[in-house]
């Protein structure tokens, strides 16, 4: 398996994905250093955890399913256990963050 298999119809497309993915990650990475209030930083990450995840997923299902010539989707976890951690980890936090700001 290396990078001589990758066709090129497949490897411009995952190539894409993984760019734009890692631009999300980055800038919701910015976003956590630049907004002020906790509230208003725990979206930028959620943003790139979720949407930057979501593209590299894409990519290496792209890719997997060319090198193993079938569909390949057991990344889908992944992309399954992402959507469902990250929402509760923010409500955790924003309630702690609230019941923090009580006391």
């Amino acid at each position: 398996m290396n990078a001589m298999n990758v066709p090129l119809w497949a490897a411009l497309p995952a190539a894409a994905l993984l760019v734009v993915g890692g631009l999300l990650t980055l800038v919701g990475s910015l976003g956590l250093l630049r907004l002020q209030d906790f509230h208003a930083r725990i979206h930028a990450p959620t943003m790139g955890s979720t949407l930057g995840t979501g593209c590299i997923l894409l990519a290496s299902i792209l890719v997997s399913s060319v090198l193993a010539q079938r569909p390949v989707v057991h990344e889908l976890l992944i992309t399954v256990f992402v959507v469902l951690t990250s929402p509760v980890t923010a409500m955790l936090l924003m309630r702690a963050s609230i019941y923090r700001r009580r006391g």
